[in-house]
């Protein structure tokens, strides 16, 4: 993983720069007090083109004034109010309105790499992030390239992917993980029905609680740049890539078919480990890191940059929003 060393100097091009490694492209305040949201409305064809271009943009030094400033970002660039975090996988609070904190898992636990709810039928195109409280210790949000993802992946695996699609499978058991109504944002079983029946989601009630089932691509095109992109979870929910300790603990829990999340090839059938093994390398390779600075804001192409969590000490406080839904 490459680190970038990021400054806080200002003495630099109005279309921001590049640093060492590929992401991401930073942009500074031009003067002390430059407030965010009117920035991004006078720079906004700049940014967004480095959006594209980059995959993901870091905003440094600005004047964001909390949450209510971050979601005032948000309706600068994407022209558009937060979305509504729908189909939950991770546990997350709301902050404000849509504003939500980063993934609530434990401080000492690294999330991999990953594109937001590319599970989902419809995802958000961009993603934005928000240091309220960095970490004392490491706590980056790594970012890796899903178009050099792509690229390294053996073609053998690419093409099978392709031709096969892949499978998820997700379980809602009461009083484990996230639980389908809040999922769903709904207690009412005949919406999560008419909700899942609409999004190409085979639902069937179990014992335990909720299983779900969608077949999905694996390999998408981006809608404005027309490049070839791995996007997917299949790694991400595949169940090698838990911890081992944690992976241990669930098979004893549960059956493989009642696993929380796992991911199969599109016909059923399991995915090697090895294959697994080798889609986690290629996200490694390709990703880089930056250390957070308070009231940095990040903002993400989800379709050209995977994002993911390191372990952190100290309080860490990331705000999330998600913005213009996109289905490839």
């Amino acid at each position: 993983m490459t680190t970038q060393a990021i400054s806080t100097s200002t003495d630099v091009p109005a279309g921001g720069v590049d640093l060492p490694g590929h992401l991401p492209k930073v942009f500074f305040t031009p003067g002390p007090g430059v407030e965010i949201g009117a920035y991004l409305k006078q720079h906004r064809a700049a940014v967004r083109a480095a959006l594209t271009e980059r995959g993901a943009v870091l905003l440094r030094g600005f004047s964001v004034d909390g949450v209510d400033g971050f979601n005032g970002s948000v309706r600068a660039l994407s022209g558009t109010e937060p979305l509504t975090y729908a189909e939950r996988s991770s546990p997350r609070s709301t902050i404000k309105g849509q504003v939500y904190t980063s993934t609530d898992y434990p401080a000492d636990e690294e999330i991999f790499l990953h594109n937001e709810n590319s599970y989902q039928s419809v995802w958000p195109q961009t993603l934005y992030f928000f240091c309220i409280e960095p970490a004392h210790t490491l706590g980056a949000t790594p970012l890796a390239d899903i178009r050099a993802v792509h690229a390294a992946i053996d073609p053998d695996v690419r093409e099978e992917f392709t031709r096969r699609r892949w499978r998820v499978v997700r379980n809602f058991h009461e009083d484990f993980g996230v639980p389908w109504q809040q999922a769903f944002n709904t207690d009412d079983k005949d919406r999560v029905a008419a909700y899942c029946a609409g999004k190409g989601i085979d639902v069937e009630w179990t014992a335990g609680g909720l299983r779900t089932t969608a077949v999905r691509d694996a390999v998408h095109r981006h809608p404005v740049t027309g490049e070839t992109v791995w996007f997917n979870h299949i790694t991400f929910f595949h169940v090698s890539t838990v911890a081992p300790d944690v992976r241990d603990g669930l098979l004893e829990i549960f059956a493989p078919e009642d696993l929380p999340t796992n991911s199969y090839y599109g016909d059923g059938a399991p995915i090697p480990d090895d294959v697994v093994a080798h889609l986690r390398q290629c996200y490694r390779d390709a990703s880089t890191r930056f250390d957070w600075q308070r009231h940095d804001v990040l903002v993400v192409d989800n379709m050209l940059a995977a994002h993911g969590r390191e372990p952190f000490t100290g309080p860490r406080k990331i705000a999330v929003a998600m913005a213009e839904p996109s289905d490839g």
